[in-house]
C-alpha cells in the first residue's frame, strides 16, 4: 500500500499546469524505536500538555500559537490569522527558474519527495514539464508550502515521475568561515599525495546503496533478541585510536594493509536481506509463542518489567 500524499495541488510552468501529489521519498519507520517506560511499573510514559504556571492540563482546543517577545510576554496568533497570509504556493508549485544541478550547494538539501500526477487527468501536461526539464538537463526551482511553511523545492525527472528536494534558505545555512578559519595551513608533499592517491585507487568503487549495512541497527536487533532469549549481555571491546607519530610511515603501512585486504568485489547485497534481518527480530524464540499470538494477550505489568 502506497503511503498517503503529504501534499496535493498543482504543478505550473507558465500557463501549463497539472494536478500533482507529493509523497515522501524516504522513511525511517523500519528502524528500531523505543518507548519510555516507568522503571518501577513497566508502564509507558505519557506526556501531557500543562499550563507552565498552574500545572493544570490544557485541552487541545484551548491551545493557541504564540511568539515570545521577551520572558513571559507573548503575541498570540490564531489559526484564522495564519490562513489569511496563506501564499499561492499553498496549492501550487510554481516553477520560477531553471539552474544547473552542480550549482546547488549540498548544504541546502533537506529531504526528497516523489511527485506524480494526481488522478487520471493532467498526465499530458505533467509529461511535458518532466520531459522539458529532462531535455534541458536542468533542475527546476519552485516553491511549495508544507507544514504551514513555504519551502524552496528543486525538481528533476526520475523515470516517469519527478523528484522534488526541499532546499534550505540562506539564513538556515551557517557560514563555514567560523569553523575553518583556525585550521592551519599545511604543506602536503608530493610523496604524501602519491601514497594517499594509491590508497584511494585501491579502495575505489561505485556507489551502490544496497551494499551498505546499518551496523548500529543490526546491533540493536541482536541486543533485543539476546534479551528476549534471556541471554546475558556482555560488553564488547571497543577499538582504540592511536596517535599518528610519523605520517609518511602511517601512509606506507596503509598502502600495504590495503593491498593485503583487497579482495574481489562481491555482488551487492539485496535490500531484501536487510528487511529479513529486521523481521528476524520478530521471529519467536524456541519454546515461545509466535509474536502475533503473544501480542493478542495483553502482558501484565510484571511481564513488561521483566522484558524492559
Amino acid at each position: 500500500m502506497a503511503p498517503r500524499a503529504n501534499w496535493k495541488g498543482f504543478l505550473r510552468l507558465s500557463l501549463v499546469n497539472c494536478p500533482v501529489a507529493l509523497y515522501p521519498a524516504t522513511s525511517e519507520s523500519e528502524k528500531i524505536s523505543f518507548n519510555q517506560l516507568n522503571r518501577q511499573t513497566g508502564h509507558r510514559i505519557k506526556y501531557l500538555k500543562v499550563d507552565a504556571d498552574t500545572g493544570d492540563e490544557v485541552p487541545n482546543e484551548d491551545i493557541v500559537k504564540g511568539y515570545q517577545l521577551e520572558k513571559d510576554q507573548f503575541i498570540e496568533v490564531t489559526k484564522e490569522e495564519l490562513e489569511e497570509i496563506a501564499l499561492e504556493s499553498t496549492r501550487t508549485i510554481e516553477i520560477d527558474e531553471f539552474v544547473d544541478k552542480a550549482e546547488i550547494d549540498p548544504r541546502y538539501l533537506i529531504r526528497p519527495y516523489y511527485i506524480r500526477p494526481d488522478g487520471k487527468v493532467g498526465h499530458d501536461a505533467f509529461a511535458v514539464i518532466r520531459e522539458t526539464v529532462r531535455e534541458m538537463n536542468k533542475v527546476a526551482i519552485g516553491r511549495v508550502v508544507l507544514t504551514n511553511r513555504e519551502h524552496i523545492i528543486a525538481l528533476e525527472p526520475m523515470d516517469k515521475g519527478l523528484v522534488g528536494t526541499l532546499l534550505r534558505y540562506p539564513y538556515e545555512v551557517r557560514s563555514e568561515q567560523e569553523y575553518f578559519d583556525d585550521i592551519q595551513d599545511v604543506k602536503v608533499t608530493k610523496d604524501m599525495l602519491d601514497l594517499a592517491r594509491h590508497i584511494v585507487n585501491q579502495k575505489a568503487g561505485s556507489f551502490e546503496p544496497e551494499k551498505f549495512e546499518d551496523h548500529y541497527e543490526s546491533a540493536l536487533i541482536e541486543l533485543i533478541n539476546q534479551k528476549r532469549a534471556g541471554k546475558p549481555i556482555v560488553p564488547k571491546d571497543r577499538p582504540k585510536g592511536e596517535n599518528v607519530v610519523d605520517l609518511m610511515d602511517a601512509l606506507r603501512k596503509s598502502v600495504g594493509g590495503a593491498a593485503k585486504t583487497e579482495r574481489p568485489k562481491k555482488p551487492a547485497k539485496k535490500t531484501k536481506k536487510a528487511a529479513a534481518a529486521q523481521k528476524e527480530m520478530l521471529m519467536p524464540i524456541a519454546g515461545k509463542k509466535p509474536a502475533k499470538e503473544a501480542a493478542a494477550k495483553k502482558p501484565t505489568a510484571g511481564a513488561r518489567r521483566k522484558s524492559a
